[in-house]
C-alpha cells in the first residue's frame, strides 16, 4: 500500500522542524545578510571541489553531535549537543559560539547511509579543512590522523563501511592556537587589535565519494602560453597498466581529444584565448580513464591559459608580466574572516560577494592574508578574473626587523614545510592565482633561501615573494614593503620588482556595524565617506606617481573591516559600503595606465650628486644663477639623517636649516611635462634659474613628483641651468633631496 502523500509531507515538516528546534544561530553577534539563508538542511550544499568534478558524492555538512572534553579523556559517552558543520565551534552559526582551551579536546559524532546505487569498490571520506589535529573513526575503526588546519585531507573508508544501514563517524579535534607552533594566521586566544577569534574544528565542507577500484586520484594542469599547449600530469589509484587516459578539451563550441599510455602529456591549443583579469576565459576539461574502450573513470575540470613572470618593460624596469604584457598589480589585502561563520562563509553567494566587491572598485588582484580558502573561493577568483598573490599561513614565533631567522624546532618546521607543499599542491591548477608569499613581516621566518628555492622547485609556473615586508633576504621576485598609511616604494632593483605589500588602512567605523563599540581602529581614522574618498584619492594620486617610478605592485588594506578594525571597503557585515564604487573605480583604474617617468635631472635614488650647501644663512641673491657659492661645503644628496623614512642619505644635515645649490646641463625638453622629483622632511622651497618653482610644507615619507610653477619652467633652458634650495627642520626626522623628471601622463 502506498504511503499518502500528505502523509509524506507531515514527517518532512516534522523533520526539518525537529532539526531547526536543535539548531539557532548564537545571538547578540552582528551577521551577514546571508546568514538568514543557513539552515541544517542547507548549508554550503554546492560540490567542494570545482577543479575535479564528479557526479556522485555525498554532502556531509549539516548538523552533528559535539562535546567538549579534556584533551586526555577518551571519547565522550555522551554529548553536549548539536553543531553546524562546517562552521566552527567559536562562531554564531556553529549554534555552539564557544572558546576552547588547548587543554580540551573538541568531539565530533554523526550517522549517515550510502545511497544504494553506489559503487562502493573505493568510498573516500573527504575533509575540505579541520583545524588542528584530526583523529577520525569510521564505524569504530580508526581510519587516520591528520595535522594541519587549511588545506583537505582525505581517508579510504572501503574497508570500514557496513555493507548496508547506518554508518557511523567520529572525529576528535585538538587546536592549542597560539599556544603551539602550527601555522595559525591570526588566530589569538586572548582577541586584540589585528589578532582575531580562535578557530577550532570542522570549517570546510566534508563529504564522501565512491570511485570504482581504478580511478583518477588527481590532475596537475600546467598551460603553456608559448609553445600553444596544455601539458597534464595524471596520477592514479590502483595499477592501471593497459589502461588509457583521454583528454578532451572544450571552448567556444571546439573540441579537441588525446589519447595517450601515458600519464604526462599535452594538448595543442591553437590561438588560445588567453586568461586575464579583463577576459577571464577558461577552456573545459574531461579526463578519462579508458580500459578496451570502456570509461572506468570520468571527471570534470578547467583551465585558464595564462602566463606569469618578472620581465623588464621598455624602460628596463622589472615589471609584473602576465600574457607577455606588463600589467600593475593593484589588489586588496584579503582577511577572508565572517562575523557570523569567523573562518567559513555562511554560503557560496557570500564567498562570490567579496571578489565581485574587488572587481566592482576596479581591482584586479587579492592578497589573500595568511589564510588559505576553501576551493570555491578560487574558483570565483578564475572566474571572475581576480589575480591571487597567496600568503602561506604563519605561526610559532616572530622575527623583528633586524634579527636572524628563526631555528625552529624540527617538529615546527616539519610541519610548515608539510603544509606549505600541501597548499601549493592543492591551489596549483587555478589560474587566478599567480604569486606564493611564503612569509608576511618576519612571522614565523626560517630558512628563507632554502624555501625561497623549494618553491621554484615545487612551482616553476608562478612568481615568488619570500617575505612581505621587514625581514627581506635579497631572495625571490620582489622586495615587498609595508607602509601605513604610505604609500611608499622601495628602491629600484636590477633583478627584482619592487611592490607594496601593504598600505592604506584607512578607517571609518559605521555605527550598529561593528564586532564590538569600543576599542576598535583603523590605521588612521575619519569621520564620513567624503572625507575617506578624499584622502583615498589623495593615496591613489600619490601611488600612481610611485607607479611610473617602478613600483610594480600595490595592495590596499582591506577589503572588509574585521573584529575590531574598521578599514574595510565594506563593514565587517557586508551592509555598509563605506566608499561609492562609481567615485573610486576610475580612480583605481588609473593605476593601470602607467605614467612615464624620464629622468632629467638625478637625485639619491639614481646617482651620487654633488651640491654645494651651507648652515649658515647665505647673502641675498642666493637663489640666483649669477650667485658665487665657492665658498660653500661640498657634499653628495641627499642631506639629512639616517633615521627619517624613505632617505637616502649621501651628507649628513642635522642642524635646523640648510641651503643647496648646483648646476645641471639640460638637453632638448618639453618645458610643460618637466616636474620635481622631491623628498623633503621639512618645508621646503625649491627655485629654478632664481625663478620660485615650488614651496613644499609639511614632510614627507619618500620621494614623490611635484608641480613646478609655469613661469619656472619657462626659466628652463637648454645648457646650463641652477636649482637651488632652502629646507628647515623642527622636529623628528630630516631630509632634503631634489632632481627633475619629464612625467607624461596619459
Amino acid at each position: 500500500m502506498k504511503t499518502p502523500f500528505c502523509l509524506i509531507l507531515l514527517t518532512v515538516f516534522a523533520a526539518n522542524a525537529l532539526r531547526s528546534a536543535e539548531w539557532a544561530p548564537v545571538e547578540g553577534r552582528i551577521m551577514t545578510p546571508w546568514a538568514a539563508e543557513v539552515s541544517p538542511d542547507n548549508v554550503l550544499p554546492e560540490y567542494p571541489r570545482p577543479m575535479m568534478v564528479r557526479p556522485d558524492w555525498l554532502n556531509m555538512n549539516g548538523l552533528w553531535d559535539y562535546a567538549v572534553l579534556p584533551r586526555t579523556a577518551s571519547r565522550p559517552e555522551s554529548f553536549d549537543g548539536r553543531i553546524l558543520v562546517p562552521f566552527p565551534l567559536e562562531s554564531a552559526l556553529s549554534g555552539v559560539g564557544k572558546r576552547i582551551t588547548p587543554a580540551e579536546r573538541l568531539w565530533y559524532r554523526r550517522t549517515f547511509e550510502l545511497p544504494g546505487d553506489w559503487n562502493m569498490d573505493r568510498v573516500l571520506l573527504h575533509f575540505g579543512a579541520v583545524d588542528w589535529k584530526t583523529n577520525v573513526w569510521v564505524n569504530g575503526q580508526h581510519v587516520g590522523v591528520h595535522r594541519g588546519g587549511h588545506t583537505p585531507f582525505s581517508f579510504d573508508v572501503t574497508t570500514a563501511l557496513h555493507a548496508f544501514g547506518p554508518q557511523e563517524i567520529v572525529l576528535s579535534v585538538w587546536d592549542p592556537t597560539d599556544a603551539g607552533y602550527q601555522a595559525r594566521g591570526k588566530q589569538v586566544l586572548e582577541p586584540r587589535t589585528i589578532w582575531y577569534t580562535p578557530v577550532t574544528g570542522i570549517w570546510q565542507t566534508v563529504w564522501i565519494e565512491p570511485l570504482p577500484q581504478r580511478a583518477i586520484r588527481e590532475v596537475r594542469i600546467t598551460p603553456n602560453v608559448d609553445a600553444g599547449k596544455v601539458e597534464l600530469e595524471v596520477d592514479t589509484f590502483g595499477d592501471i597498466s593497459g589502461f588509457n587516459v583521454r583528454a578532451t578539451v572544450t571552448a567556444e563550441g571546439v573540441e579537441e581529444s588525446v589519447e595517450s599510455a601515458n600519464r604526462s602529456f599535452a594538448i595543442p591549443i591553437e590561438n588560445a584565448r588567453l586568461w586575464s583579469p579583463d577576459d577571464p576565459f577558461l577552456y573545459d576539461l574531461v579526463l578519462e580513464l579508458i580500459a578496451d574502450e570502456v570509461t572506468i573513470d570520468r571527471i570534470e575540470s578547467y583551465f585558464g591559459m595564462r602566463k606569469v613572470e618578472l620581465r623588464k618593460d621598455d624602460q628596463g624596469i622589472n615589471r609584473l608580466f602576465l600574457n607577455n604584457e606588463p600589467l600593475f598589480h593593484h589588489g586588496l589585502l584579503d582577511q577572508g574572516w565572517w562575523p557570523d561563520g569567523l573562518y567559513t562563509a555562511p554560503t557560496d553567494e557570500a564567498l562570490r560577494y567579496d571578489l565581485e566587491l574587488a572587481k566592482e572598485f576596479g581591482f584586479n588582484m587579492l592578497r589573500k592574508h595568511v589564510k588559505v580558502e576553501p576551493q570555491r573561493l578560487y574558483y570565483w577568483a578564475d572566474k571572475l578574473g581576480i589575480l591571487v598573490w597567496q600568503d602561506m599561513v604563519s605561526g610559532d614565533e616572530t622575527v623583528e626587523g633586524g634579527d636572524p631567522d628563526l631555528d625552529r624546532l624540527p617538529q615546527s618546521a616539519r610541519q610548515f614545510e608539510f603544509e606549505y607543499e600541501r597548499m601549493i599542491h592543492s591551489l596549483y591548477n587555478h589560474p587566478s592565482i599567480v604569486m606564493w608569499v611564503i612569509f608576511n613581516e618576519g612571522w614565523g621566518q626560517f630558512d628563507t633561501e632554502r624555501l625561497t628555492e623549494w618553491t621554484y622547485e615545487l612551482d616553476p609556473t608562478r612568481l615568488v615573494n619570500a617575505v612581505s615586508d621587514w625581514t627581506d633576504r635579497g631572495v625571490s621576485d620582489v622586495n615587498d614593503i609595508h607602509a601605513y598609511p604610505g604609500p611608499a616604494r622601495p628602491r629600484l632593483e636590477e633583478d627584482r620588482a619592487i611592490v607594496l605589500g601593504e598600505f592604506g588602512g584607512l578607517g571609518l567605523a559605521v555605527s550598529g556595524h561593528t564586532w564590538q563599540d569600543e576599542d576598535i581602529w583603523g590605521y588612521e581614522t575619519y569621520q564620513d565617506t567624503a572625507q575617506l574618498t578624499d584622502e583615498y584619492r589623495h593615496l591613489m594620486e600619490e601611488l600612481w606617481i610611485l607607479a611610473g617610478e617602478g613600483l610594480a605592485a600595490a595592495v590596499y588594506t582591506q577589503t572588509t573591516d574585521v573584529e575590531t578594525e574598521v578599514n574595510g571597503l565594506v563593514t565587517y557585515d557586508r551592509i555598509v559600503v563605506k566608499m561609492d564604487p562609481e567615485i573610486v573605480a576610475p580612480i583605481n583604474r588609473t593605476l593601470y595606465r602607467l605614467p612615464r617617468i624620464e629622468i632629467l635631472v638625478p637625485n639619491a635614488q639614481h646617482d651620487v650628486i654633488e651640491w654645494h650647501y651651507t648652515f649658515e644663512p647665505p647673502a641675498e641673491g642666493w637663489p640666483d644663477e649669477d650667485f658665487d657659492d665657492s665658498d660653500w661645503l661640498t657634499g653628495a644628496g641627499g642631506f639629512g639623517t639616517e633615521v627619517t623614512p624613505g632617505a637616502i642619505v649621501g651628507t649628513v644635515w642635522d642642524a635646523d636649516r640648510i641651503w643647496l645649490r648646483r648646476t645641471f646641463p639640460l638637453g632638448d625638453f618639453d618645458p610643460e611635462t618637466v616636474r620635481l622629483s622631491i623628498h623633503h622632511d621639512e618645508d621646503a622651497v625649491v627655485y629654478l634659474n632664481g625663478v620660485k618653482a615650488a614651496k613644499l610644507e609639511g614632510y614627507l615619507a619618500n620621494y614623490t613628483i611635484v608641480e613646478i610653477r609655469p613661469e619656472a619652467r619657462q626659466a628652463l633652458r637648454r645648457g646650463e641651468n641652477t636649482i637651488a634650495v632652502h629646507c628647515r627642520d623642527t622636529l623628528g626626522g630630516q631630509f632634503i633631496d631634489v632632481g627633475l623628471v619629464n612625467f607624461y601622463a596619459e
